[in-house]
């Protein structure tokens, strides 16, 4: 938030619903945040769009990656960036790290209902595989909070039933879209963003961006500015 706002982008990062101020006060309530889907939290996100004098930049990482393009597709946004996402229903194609990084979630379906936090020794497989030990129990000991379990659901059982991980990739009204994929992601692998990419209409501005040998946490981790710097020169790049 900081970089884009010394480079002129007034920028906000509104909560998810029940997340406190703080990590450390989020993890002691953890049932605040639980049994919320992928639409309650876009809703969220809609109605502080809704407060805005003009349509944002949205740019998610992963479920906020997908959450951003539900948002873009709508029409509700001028442009965004969806960071490593999660899939959007369609896409199907599954990797044995994927199922490995969600199997302490997905593994027991009464998760559904409840947030929940990984062992540091999933966050590391699932998020830090690209960090040595030091950074990821950094990252892991100041950041990480309980969090939802209904989105995984959804998304995992996507391609049989719901659609509150649908995305309207056909409208052709909305504004320019990047989506990353890292190399060594082991949750949101670049096949997920690649396939995403790939649905879209062809009209409009998508491009996709593979960054090589980084993880999950290319968002948050040492490396983040690489990421940011790409951004700005793609929004630049796009008008924006």
């Amino acid at each position: 938030m900081d970089f884009f706002q010394q480079r002129g982008y007034a920028s906000i990062n509104p909560r998810w619903p029940g997340e406190s101020e703080t990590v450390q006060a989020t993890r002691e309530n953890p049932d605040a945040m639980a049994n919320f889907g992928v639409s309650a939290i876009t809703d969220v996100y809609i109605k502080e769009i809704q407060k805005l004098n003009e349509p944002p930049i949205v740019i998610g990482h992963s479920f906020g990656g997908l959450i951003a393009q539900i948002i873009l597709s709508r029409g509700l946004a001028v442009a965004g960036v969806a960071i490593d996402p999660a899939p959007m229903k369609g896409v199907w194609q599954l990797q044995l790290s994927v199922l490995k990084a969600s199997l302490p979630i997905l593994g027991n379906p009464f998760n559904i209902t409840k947030a929940k936090s990984l062992t540091f020794d999933q966050f590391k497989y699932a998020f830090a595989n690209r960090l040595d030990e030091k950074e990821a129990k950094e990252l892991y000991d100041q950041a990480t909070i309980p969090s939802p379990a209904r989105p995984l659901f959804q998304e995992g059982f996507a391609t049989f039933v719901g659609n509150e991980t649908e995305v309207e990739t056909d409208n052709i009204k909305r504004g320019p879209l990047l989506i990353t994929g890292s190399e060594k992601d082991n949750i949101a692998p670049p096949i997920f963003g690649k396939a995403s990419a790939g649905k879209y209409n062809k009209e409009v501005v998508t491009e996709f961006k593979l960054f090589s040998n980084r993880g999950h946490s290319l968002a948050s981790d040492h490396g983040w500015k690489e990421i940011a710097e790409y951004v700005l020169v793609w929004l630049k790049k796009n008008g924006f």
